[in-house]
């Protein structure tokens, strides 16, 4: 029997992110090969035209699971009646810019699309916020949706979870299915702690731990660390543009493993409303290691942390702490 369609919104559809995503979503790599889709993409009315271009190539391609596209610039009709919602658009950080104004104006974009999303999304909406600053974005999703649970809204860390993935098994020259268990902490920003004291590798004499392996705590205590926290601008280095397929494919993982499970012994890293588990502020949207089962995530509770990752730890939530009191401070 076919399944039902699920609705998918994707905001700033018609962006590099957008662009690279909506294509992996109407393939069926974010929710499976036999889930049929409806996309509903919106954008800002500059990028309309652009969107119908993107429009017209998704109907070009012929995807078998797409049964339907919404392209609009309507922030009503793009939020009608969807089931998940990948939040892409927002207000990039210009050169000369202080951080408040960037904030003030992802506050006002967050707010009328929360309310959007409000009234017309539909029952149990998961929503995931990729814009940056991604973690306070979610947060100001969540005050002005009120009736979406907070467990339904969450922030993109899957992209630097995957980048430590990729960094650990380049360092070791494995395979990087076989690594498995690093963590993400705190804010998808500089100050995200890359953690792999609790990281796996799967080797043909069975798991072996990653510092065990690498042998090098000096380069796993630091290169290690700013290379994942500095991935993104390395790549707009490179590129001169920001990261968008990787980007994309993140996305698609965070919302997989969130609706269709995470492997048994394995945890991924995303952006949560705080708890106070391990000791970090309740009431901000903080990247944990997760594991997900039905739809659901729970915090891995019982990790051991030592006193550099407890420094580390608590030097992100202060920055988020700072960004939650500097984002309220702009809807008074």
């Amino acid at each position: 029997m076919t399944k039902e369609s699920v609705r998918v919104l994707v905001t700033g559809a018609a962006g590099q992110i957008g662009y690279a995503l909506v294509p992996m979503i109407a393939r069926g790599v974010m929710l499976g090969a036999d889930q049929p889709v409806i996309l509903h993409m919106l954008d800002i009315p500059p990028a309309a035209e652009a969107l119908d271009g993107v429009k017209m190539e998704l109907v070009d391609a012929a995807f078998p699971l797409l049964k339907g596209v919404v392209a609009t610039t309507d922030v009503v009709e793009a939020c009608t009646g969807v089931n998940i919602a990948v939040m892409v658009g927002g207000f990039p950080r210009k050169e000369g810019m202080e951080r408040k104004d960037v904030m003030s104006k992802n506050v006002s974009i967050y707010k009328s699309q929360a309310s959007a999303l409000e009234q017309h999304a539909a029952p149990n909406c998961k929503v995931l916020v990729v814009a940056n600053p991604a973690n306070t974005n979610a947060l100001i999703l969540k005050e002005f949706a009120p009736s979406i649970p907070a467990k339904n809204i969450t922030c993109l860390t899957r992209l630097d979870h995957n980048r430590a993935l990729g960094q650990i098994s380049e360092r070791l020259n494995v395979q990087v299915c076989d690594v498995k268990n690093v963590i993400i902490w705190g804010n998808h920003s500089s100050t995200q702690y890359p953690d792999v004291n609790h990281a796996t590798v799967n080797t043909p004499s069975g798991e072996k731990p990653v510092r065990e392996l690498v042998k090098d705590d000096e380069w796993l205590n630091g290169e290690f660390i700013t290379t994942v926290q500095q991935r993104g601008a390395a790549i707009i280095k490179a590129r001169k543009l920001s990261s968008a397929l990787s980007a994309a494919s993140a996305a698609c993982d965070h919302i997989r493993d969130w609706v269709l499970g995470t492997p048994e012994g394995t945890w991924v890293s995303m952006g949560v409303y705080s708890d106070g588990s391990y000791n970090v502020p309740a009431g901000l949207i903080y990247s944990f290691p997760v594991t997900c089962c039905n739809g659901e995530w729970t915090i891995v509770q019982g990790l051991a942390i030592d006193e550099f990752s407890r420094k580390k730890l608590d030097l992100t939530g202060a920055e988020l702490s700072e960004e939650k009191e500097l984002a309220y401070s702009c809807l008074s």
